[in-house]
């Protein structure tokens, strides 16, 4: 039996598939598990595993320049509201993203698929030019962090990165960047430091009413297959795909026992509350696979990448996924 390797973080709703309680026809699985900060680096320059978890941002800007050896399944092992990553300097005269026209703003990554979102969000959302934003780049509160991939952009388009030894939030404090765009909330604001402010006091009400209105729970990682293997066994897109819905399934239904269960499993006071609010919001179904329930959201985040110059040409949505998975 051939085996293929299988690259993804540990999230739950992929974990029945590492962990073997799911095996996929006619092949045996050589899994690999490693935090998407490892693992992403890999995809983009080696490509080094048959199937990956893969920057959703990164994989449209390597198709728009023919250099990916990929093609993507609609399994989106990563999704993530972003109102709440919008970050500035106390006393800095910015009280809404709305004000971040003209400023100079940091982000980890200009490439990376949540700067991406984000940046669609300044701009949708709160109309801001993105043309007059100063970008630095650079690891948010810890270590370094570098372009996976080298940017082609437009000349007087300021994309800097930052100093070895320093970081965004250094810059930040001190007064050297207005902002930051944050996958996750620097340490010195979890720390309490007053100097560092959500631009967005209430972030969970405002993405809610952003789905509501848009129906977009931004998409952030895909998975993607070898193409050479699905040349030779077209066959393997659908099964992987219903292996991966299958995981998702088993994932949520354990997070729903653990929710509905006698005593909390989790170490979390209000998971019941959470998900309560989520279902209102979202319905059972919040976590959708598949590319036709999720085509205008996948058409978006295309468009972003062509409007903020990552992408070499216009991408459409069905470009990006193996043709015999384009009906889910």
């Amino acid at each position: 039996m051939p085996k293929i390797t299988l690259a993804t973080w540990d999230h739950d709703r992929v974990m029945p598939i590492h962990d073997g309680t799911l095996r996929l026809p006619g092949y045996e699985i050589d899994p690999v598990i490693l935090p998407t900060t490892k693992l992403f680096p890999i995809a983009a320059q080696e490509a080094r595993f048959d199937v990956t978890e893969m920057s959703l941002s990164t994989y449209i800007l390597q198709l728009s320049q023919g250099t990916t050896p990929y093609t993507a399944l609609p399994v989106f092992l990563s999704r993530a509201f972003r109102h709440n990553g919008f970050f500035a300097r106390s006393g800095s005269g910015i009280h809404s993203p709305a004000d971040l026209n003209g400023r100079v703003v940091g982000v980890p990554e200009y490439q990376m698929t949540a700067g991406l979102w984000m940046r669609g969000i300044l701009q949708d959302e709160y109309g801001v030019d993105l043309a007059s934003i100063r970008w630095r780049t650079g690891a948010l509160d810890e270590g370094v962090r570098h372009e996976r991939l080298a940017l082609s952009l437009p000349e007087g388009m300021e994309v800097l990165p930052i100093a070895e030894g320093e970081t965004l939030q250094d810059l930040l404090l001190d007064g050297r960047i207005d902002a930051v765009l944050a996958p996750k909330p620097p340490m010195a604001f979890l720390k309490g430091d007053p100097r560092i402010r959500r631009l967005i006091p209430d972030p969970e009400t405002a993405e809610a009413d952003y789905f509501r209105r848009t129906g977009f729970f931004p998409i952030m990682h895909i998975v993607a297959v070898r193409a050479s293997l699905l040349k030779d066994d077209p066959g393997l897109a659908m099964s992987l795909f219903e292996i991966f819905c299958e995981a998702k399934r088993i994932a949520m239904e354990r997070l729903e026992n653990i929710w509905l269960g006698s005593a909390n499993r989790l170490t979390l006071p209000w998971l019941g509350a959470g998900l309560e609010r989520t279902r209102l919001v979202m319905g059972a179904d919040y976590w959708r696979y598949g590319y036709q329930t999720n085509h205008n959201e996948l058409e978006t985040i295309c468009r972003y990448s062509t409007e903020q110059h990552l992408a070499a040409r216009p991408v459409c949505a069905q470009e990006l996924f193996h043709p015999t998975v384009l009906w889910t």
